[in-house]
């Protein structure tokens, strides 16, 4: 609303490549990001954009920036977790658990602050604290039965964590209730488990193309053996036709 019409609607344009794109190619969405920044670079909407096309990218640094700059416009802490990430992505996971630690976690709602467990628990492991970690995930929500946006997320953390520690008969439990939980298939729960059961997939393309490949490799032995098989004959031929030029010799 503090744009001129014209020029909001070629930021909106922008912003909404940004969303559309930056699941599956977030180096093009990035580039939408950065046209929308340079048309509007006070708008919150527009720094917070360019955030998170810069944290797809994994351009952490330039992500940071651009969460400091939106959340002095609003005064928000939602990027609070995302921002501890950043932290985490750039080699510092001790300022992520400090961030952990702070007043501004309190004022996040309910999903916020699973994300900053989340992310709290990545840097306990960033930090080689891996039984830390562990302790760090449990909480209500990961022994709630209820299930949210987050809980699939929550679980497979916390099920990865326990299979790295060696505890495999926890962490195939709980790799079991993510795949219970995770109904848009966000985690790859189901194979995980899968590996732990001993079940090994195979692609049926790939085996389609094997059995093709030697399909044709049968193909070509007979011809060979054919041609093979031909060139003995014609050399029988001749051996008898010289034995009949000797005959009427």
């Amino acid at each position: 609303m503090s744009l001129p019409k014209g020029l909001a609607e070629d930021v909106a344009r922008n912003l909404v490549m940004v969303a559309n794109l930056i699941d599956e190619d977030p180096e093009q969405a990035y580039a939408y990001s950065r046209i929308a920044l340079r048309l509007a670079s006070r708008v919150a909407a527009v720094r917070e954009a360019a955030g998170f096309a810069a944290y797809a990218t994994q351009k952490y640094s330039e992500a940071l920036a651009e969460f400091r700059a939106a959340r002095r416009m609003t005064g928000g802490v939602e990027l609070w977790p995302v921002m501890a990430d950043c932290e985490r992505g750039m080699g510092r996971p001790e300022r992520a658990l400090a961030m952990a630690g702070e007043p501004e976690v309190q004022k996040l709602d309910k999903a916020g602050q699973v994300e900053m467990r989340l992310v709290a628990a990545g840097a306990r492991r960033d930090m080689g604290q891996l039984d830390a970690a562990i302790v760090t995930l449990q909480s209500p929500e990961l022994a709630s039965t209820a299930v949210h946006p987050w809980t699939a997320r929550l679980r497979y953390a916390y099920a990865d964590a326990l299979l790295a520690a060696g505890r495999e008969d926890e962490a195939r439990e709980w790799f079991a209730k993510t795949a219970e939980s995770d109904k848009d298939g966000a985690t790859d729960a189901s194979d995980r488990l899968a590996e732990l059961d001993g079940v090994e997939f195979v692609d049926a393309i790939d085996e389609l193309d094997e059995s093709e490949d030697v399909a044709e490799t049968d193909a070509a032995d007979e011809t060979d053996a054919t041609d093979d098989l031909g060139d003995e004959d014609g050399e029988d031929d001749e051996d008898d036709e010289d034995d009949d030029t000797d005959l009427k010799a």
